[in-house]
């Protein structure tokens, strides 16, 4: 399994929007790189859903239900889209600030290329942004 970021500002599409719909496709992406990773996203892979601008948090989890395909809302191009479901909450949000603050970060594509809005997690760092969140990985867990 893989770990992802993906960002939306939460006036356009929010954590409780994603929750609510419960399996929602990921759509809009109009970034080469960012097309690349949700290319390369599997199902079972799981992404932390960051609300940029306002918030500037991680707010929960999801999982790649679908893998990419054409993209509904694109008049033109090769761009795709992937459907995403809601796994959970994320106990304590984890703020930009405090990622920033954390040098362990200091590679994070969120830090580096803060952009971009589909971007790869290591393990490294999913395991320490899920224990400064307090998330518990189920699927890890084995349940």
């Amino acid at each position: 399994m893989n770990h992802w970021l993906v960002k939306s500002e939460p006036e356009a599409f929010s954590w409780d929007q994603q929750v609510a719909n419960g399996v929602e496709p990921w759509t809009g992406v109009r970034n080469h790189a960012a097309k690349n990773n949700l290319r390369a996203m599997r199902r079972g892979d799981r992404a932390f859903f960051y609300h940029s601008n306002a918030g500037r948090e991680i707010v929960g989890i999801v999982e790649v239900v679908r893998e990419a395909y054409p993209d509904p809302t694109a008049e033109n191009g090769d761009w795709v889209a992937v459907d995403m479901k809601a796994v959970g909450a994320m106990p304590r949000p984890v703020s930009l600030a405090a990622i920033k603050a954390d040098p362990a970060f200091s590679d994070l594509a969120l830090v580096r290329q803060s952009r971009l809005s589909v971007s790869p997690v290591s393990p490294a760092h999913w395991r320490r942004i899920c224990a400064l969140g307090g998330w518990q990985d189920q699927a890890a867990a084995g349940h």
